[in-house]
């Protein structure tokens, strides 16, 4: 019964900044979050995460200027992009998974897209130039 959902998509032009919203229901008190993106025709790709401590990881073509953070009280959260570019438009999708995941990765890394277990339906995110 865990639910994801996600909002906040929209449209933007280059350099310009957007937060996302994720708000989950039904997660075990230790879990990781996840920020993932998609265009079609491609892999989903890493974004940034958070664990149930707060500490948070990014890929590295965001690090620097996406942000993630996590507010317990209100269970949500949220994807602050700043500087976006063209490219980076995609469906932005959010995802719940185990703690057990950090276990198999290196310092500061996303979990990969497969080892995530519950997904919001996404939220479009186009960036115009």
């Amino acid at each position: 019964q865990v639910q994801v959902e996600e909002s906040g998509g929209g449209s933007v032009q280059a350099g310009g900044s957007l937060r996302l919203s994720c708000v989950v229901s039904g997660v075990p008190f230790h879990h990781c979050l996840g920020w993932f993106r998609q265009v079609p025709g491609k892999e989903r790709e890493k974004v940034a995460s958070v664990d149930s401590d707060g500490s948070t990881a990014y890929q590295d073509y965001v690090r620097g200027r996406f942000a993630v953070s996590r507010d317990r009280v209100k269970n949500t959260v949220y994807l602050h992009m700043n500087r976006l570019k063209p490219e980076e438009t995609a469906m932005y999708y959010c995802a719940v998974g185990s703690e057990k995941i950090y276990s198999e990765l290196g310092p500061d890394e996303v979990p990969p897209p497969g080892r995530m277990d519950h997904w919001g339906k996404g939220t479009l995110v186009t960036v115009s130039s």
